[in-house]
């Protein structure tokens, strides 16, 4: 144990892996201003969807977020110099983190990635090359790293493909609807828009996308599938970038390859003034041992186990959505709801059709329809605000919802009163309606 995690190897990956990430990180901060995703997100609504018990994290008044952003930029742009590192990082760590726990409209997995890697990069030895820090202080200068650095971010990445291989063995992506579904609202796209509608492009991208994330880790740890496997990977994501827009996220994935590569050829394609190769393997047992190994085999029990939490609630995560999230479920499904709200005065007994979309903006009222946590979360609202207007009401609401682009079931109870109801994290919500059978099929055309 203290071999593989102490070892001392040479870090050349992970310096070259933290400039890159430092700009990423950077092009998502300002990103986010410059395409509009703060305004829509943060500045416009009334108010955003938090992570159910995360109520106290709310959006900066006014310009309050744009500042935000772009603060967190400049806090990217220091890890990718490597200055003052630990310290730059950790800031942008816990603004990322605030940020993610304060929405649920735009929920990805890939902020939920970023969240993680944030964290995890706080506590590598990152700056000891290649870096202001190391310029302005030679003595923290190092060529090597323990091995553990390494190890926890394969094991993270390998965790995250694994699972999302996984998750992708179901009914609906296996014949290749979920696919063609994505692919169907891609036909405006130029050049490529009607080759995506071909039933062979489809089924390609159904098992292709299954047997990448399942191998890709291996490929890349193994020397003489390593190149092959990385060509393949910058195949996989740039496809993902330009068809799916989806940020970030594919050139993360690709330069996670610094962390598979050799540092001699690291060096030669990336570093060549960088002379010195840290070859001798010394292993080096840190007085924090103990420690470490708790906090990592912590982490990684939390990751191992979070994605497989559904598997105990009641009913189908396809439908129920219960334990959905956190779990590298990624771009598996989608929903479509129609959502009618009843109001009802508990002292007169009288009942009327809410305007929810008055308070909520154009994103969040197409979110909210398929969701039950937003829904919960919106009837929470809606008794709050009639609640000011000195009224005590039940809210009801009438749900159907449509997965895969199948036919419309109602989601919830329509009888039952939401916002009476208590929120469980790790309970089935009796509301949610039994999943109908086939409920993510189309009807057969007779």
């Amino acid at each position: 144990m203290d071999r593989l995690l102490f070892k001392q190897i040479d870090n050349t990956g992970l310096v070259l892996w933290r400039a890159v990430f430092g700009l990423l990180i950077t092009l998502e901060a300002f990103g986010a201003i410059a395409t509009g995703w703060v305004k829509r997100t943060l500045v416009d609504p009334e108010f955003t969807f938090n992570f159910i018990g995360f109520e106290f994290l709310q959006p900066l008044p006014g310009n309050g977020m744009y500042f935000y952003f772009a603060l967190m930029g400049v806090f990217g742009i220091a890890v990718m110099l490597g200055y003052r590192y630990r310290f730059s990082m950790a800031a942008y760590a816990v603004m990322w983190t605030c940020v993610y726990l304060m929405q649920k409209t735009s929920y990805n997995n890939h902020y939920y990635l970023m969240m993680l890697l944030c964290w995890i990069m706080v506590f590598l030895p990152a700056s000891r090359w290649f870096s202001l820090d190391a310029r302005r202080k030679p003595s923290f200068k190092s060529p090597s790293m323990p091995q553990w650095v390494k190890v926890v971010v394969v094991l993270q990445v390998g965790i995250v493909y694994t699972y999302a291989a996984v998750a992708k063995l179901y009914p609906d992506w296996l014949d290749a609807t979920v696919a063609g579904y994505f692919m169907s609202g891609k036909k405006h796209y130029w050049l490529i828009g009607e080759f995506l509608q071909q039933d062979w492009v489809h089924w390609c991208i159904a098992y292709f996308g299954i047997f990448f994330d399942l191998l890709i880790v291996p490929l890349l740890l193994w020397k003489r599938t390593r190149v092959v496997a990385f060509w393949i990977s910058v195949f996989f994501h740039m496809f993902n970038s330009i068809v799916f827009q989806i940020g970030i996220f594919p050139y993360m994935s690709m330069a996670f390859a610094f962390f598979f590569f050799t540092p001699e050829t690291l060096q030669r394609w990336f570093l060549r003034k960088r002379t010195v190769l840290y070859d001798k393997a010394e292993v080096i047992v840190p007085k924090y041992k103990r420690v470490l190994i708790t906090v990592v085999a912590v982490h990684f029990a939390f990751q191992v186990g979070l994605p497989l939490r559904h598997w105990f609630f009641q009913d189908d995560v396809l439908w129920t959505e219960e334990a959905h999230r956190l779990s590298w479920r990624m771009m598996l499904r989608s929903k479509r709801g129609m959502l009618t709200v009843w109001v009802e005065d508990k002292n007169t007994g009288l009942r009327e059709r809410y305007k929810y979309s008055e308070i909520l903006s154009s994103k969040q009222n197409r979110n909210v329809r398929a969701k039950p946590d937003l829904l919960w979360q919106l009837a929470q609202r809606i008794e709050k605000i009639e609640a000011g207007k000195g009224r005590d009401v039940a809210v009801y609401m009438d749900v159907k919802v449509a997965v895969n682009d199948g036919e419309f079931y109602r989601l919830i109870d329509f009888q039952t009163d939401l916002a009476a109801e208590e929120w469980h994290h790790l309970k089935h919500h009796s509301w949610i309606l039994p999943s109908p059978e086939d409920y993510h099929k189309k009807e057969e055309i007779k």
